[in-house]
C-alpha cells in the first residue's frame, strides 16, 4: 500500500506569546513549569449573567444542573487552567457589581495584560444595562490595551426559540456596533456568540475564542488540511480532551451535530478507559483520575453510526486527541490514515516544540525525537 503524505510540508511562525504544556506527550509536572507569563482571558457582565456557571461547566466538569446552586461571585476570582489542560491560560472571573477601571483597583495591570475579553449578557433578562455596561467596559479598555479580543457570550440562549435566538443577536449585535461607531470606535471589533451551558454551543464558542490567542493556529489548519485530503477524511477536530475545547480544525466549515457528536465520542473513551484503562494511577484525587488515565499512546477509538459514518479518535499527547469523521468507504483504507496520522502527529511535534528544539540546539545538546517509529503499511 502506497502511503501520500510522508513529507508534509508546512510553515511555522510563533507571532504570539500562546504558551503551552512543557512536554507534547504529557509528561512532567506541569504547573511547577510554567511560564511566568500566560495568557489572560477576563470574563465579565452583569450579576447573575452566567459568568461562573461556564467557568464551572467548561473546565470543571460541573453539571449545569448544578450550577443552580452556585453562589454569586463576590471578588475576583483567577484560575490557571494548566493542571489537565495542554493549552496555558488563565481565566479571571470578574463580578459584575464593581467598576474595575475607578482608581480602587489598577485597570492598567488587570486590562493591560488582558489577551481577550468575554462579556456575558443575559439573553432572557432586559439586556438594556447589559449593553450600557458593555460599551463603558470595552471602550474604556480598548483604551488601555487596542489588542484586546473583545468576545460577547449572549448566553441563556436554551430558553429561547430559534427565531428568538436570531432576533436577540442581531438586536444586540446592532445596538453594540451603533454605541461603538457613535463614539468612534469604528477599529474596535467584537464578535457575537450565542450560548448556553445546557449543549455544547458553549464549548464551541469557548473553542474560537482560545484559537484566537494560538499563533499557530494557519500552520495547524493545514496540517490537518493535508491530513484529511490525502485520508479520504470528511472533517477532523484537534481536541483537548478534558475541556473539549478544540484547538484546531480543518478549513472546512463547523458543523454543530458534527462537533457535538465529537464532543460525546470524547466522553465515552474517558469513561471506558478510566474503567478499562492500563496503568490506572490511582494515587490521584477522584475528580482528576478521569484525565490523568485517559490516554496514552495505544488510545484510539472507533464508532461507526447507523448511516454509514465513521467516527475514528487518535491520541496525539496525553491531553490532545484527533478526532476524525469519514465515510465507512473510506475507512476500510485505515492502514494508509493511521501513517498519514502518525506524520501529522511527528508534524504536531515539531510545531510546538520548535522553540524548546532552537534552544537545545543552541546549547549543543542531542536531540531526540521521541515520536517513535511508523506503522509498518
Amino acid at each position: 500500500m502506497s502511503h501520500e503524505v510522508d513529507d508534509m510540508k508546512y510553515g511555522i511562525s510563533f507571532p504570539g506569546d500562546f504558551n503551552y504544556g512543557p512536554d507534547i506527550d504529557g509528561e512532567g509536572d506541569t504547573a511547577s513549569t510554567l511560564p511566568q507569563h500566560k495568557p489572560r482571558i477576563l470574563l465579565m457582565g452583569l450579576r447573575r449573567s452566567g459568568k461562573s456557571s461556564i467557568q464551572k461547566v467548561v473546565f470543571h466538569k460541573v453539571s449545569p444542573n448544578e450550577t443552580l446552586f452556585l453562589e454569586s461571585t463576590n471578588k475576583m476570582v483567577k484560575e490557571d487552567v494548566t493542571n489537565c489542560s495542554f493549552v496555558v491560560f488563565q481565566v479571571w472571573d470578574l463580578p459584575g457589581h464593581l467598576d474595575y477601571f475607578d482608581s480602587a483597583f489598577d485597570s492598567e495591570h488587570i486590562f493591560g495584560g488582558c489577551d481577550a475579553l468575554i462579556f456575558v449578557i443575559d439573553s432572557q433578562d432586559d439586556y438594556q444595562d447589559a449593553l450600557a455596561k458593555l460599551h463603558f467596559t470595552v471602550s474604556r479598555a480598548y483604551k488601555i490595551n487596542a489588542n484586546i479580543k473583545f468576545e460577547v457570550f449572549i448566553h441563556k440562549v436554551d430558553g429561547l426559540s430559534d427565531d428568538h435566538k436570531i432576533d436577540s443577536q442581531r438586536d444586540i449585535h446592532q445596538r453594540a456596533t451603533d454605541d461603538l461607531v457613535d463614539a468612534g470606535l469604528e477599529n474596535l471589533h467584537l464578535s457575537f456568540y450565542l450560548t448556553s451551558i445546557y449543549d455544547h454551543s458553549i464549548f464551541e464558542a469557548f473553542s474560537k475564542v482560545v484559537q484566537k490567542l494560538i499563533p499557530q493556529i494557519p500552520t495547524l489548519e493545514n496540517l490537518l488540511d493535508i491530513f484529511i485530503s490525502n485520508s479520504g477524511i470528511e472533517k477532523a477536530f484537534l481536541f483537548d480532551v478534558v475541556s473539549k475545547i478544540y484547538i484546531a480544525t480543518d478549513s472546512s466549515p463547523v458543523d454543530m451535530q458534527s462537533y457535538e457528536l465529537c464532543c460525546d465520542m470524547i466522553d465515552v473513551v474517558l469513561d471506558i478507559s478510566t474503567i478499562y484503562g492500563d496503568d490506572a494511577d490511582f494515587s490521584f484525587p477522584p475528580e482528576r483520575l478521569k484525565e490523568e488515565n485517559a490516554f496514552n499512546t495505544d488510545s484510539c477509538a472507533v464508532i461507526k453510526l447507523n448511516n454509514g459514518t465513521v467516527m475514528y479518535l487518535r491520541q496525539v499527547t496525553k491531553y490532545l486527541a484527533l478526532v476524525c469523521i469519514l465515510r465507512e468507504d473510506s475507512f476500510k483504507r485505515q492502514g494508509l490514515i493511521d501513517y498519514n496520522f502518525w506524520c501529522f502527529r511527528k508534524g504536531i511535534k515539531e510545531v510546538f516544540e520548535l522553540r524548546k528544539t532552537n534552544k537545545q540546539l543552541t546549547n549543543g545538546e542531542n536531540l531526540e525525537n521521541g515520536m517513535g517509529e511508523p506503522p509498518q503499511v
